[in-house]
């Protein structure tokens, strides 16, 4: 049995479809599956009735980057995890709400990464990015929000030749923290 449980759509930070995950997991002849968006649930109906199509096991996923403390580890600063999460209700509301409240979150994220950005690009001499760029990053999004996205943009506009190099130059130095998920 052929078993992947950590796969990212065009719902995320993936480059494929939902549609295009199946019909690669069918080829590669992979029998139980789960996307596991960042953030995101908006695949997983979809996702389900596709895997009946082409006769895939599936179970519903999710990848959430939380925040963790623990009292012997590190002095109890808290550090970054991502947390896999499987099989839950993709009808309970206080996760449905509090994914609304990641979503926009990565977009006022995104306004401030493109700020430090722009603060980059005046040493550079580069043509800042404007409110027009936003939008244009923002069109490309079928999903969350995120950096990726940015980098996207970034070698489309011939400013880096690569998503590599948009992270390297900019997006590490430029980051903005994620808005703090606890584990409870």
């Amino acid at each position: 049995m052929s078993i992947d449980l950590h796969i990212h759509s065009n719902c995320s930070d993936g480059k494929m479809t939902i549609e295009e995950i199946f019909k690669e997991a069918s080829r590669r002849g992979i029998s139980f599956l789960s996307v596991t968006d960042h953030d995101s649930m908006d695949c997983q109906e979809h996702a389900n009735i596709l895997a009946d199509k082409y006769r895939i096991q599936y179970i519903y996923g999710l990848e959430l980057n939380i925040s963790f403390s623990y009292p012997d580890y590190n002095g109890s600063q808290f550090i970054s995890l991502d947390f896999l999460a499987y099989q839950y209700d993709i009808h309970y509301q206080p996760l449905i709400e509090k994914l609304g409240s990641l979503t926009e979150f990565r977009k006022k994220r995104a306004e401030m990464i493109l700020e430090k950005i722009n603060l980059e690009f005046r040493c550079e001499n580069i043509v800042e990015f404007t409110h027009k760029d936003m939008e244009e990053i923002e069109s490309s999004v079928d999903g969350v929000f995120g950096r990726p996205h940015i980098a996207d943009y970034m070698v489309k506009k011939g400013i880096v030749s690569n998503r590599q190099r948009a992270f390297d130059k900019y997006l590490i130095k430029c980051n903005v923290p994620k808005m703090p998920l606890s584990l409870k």
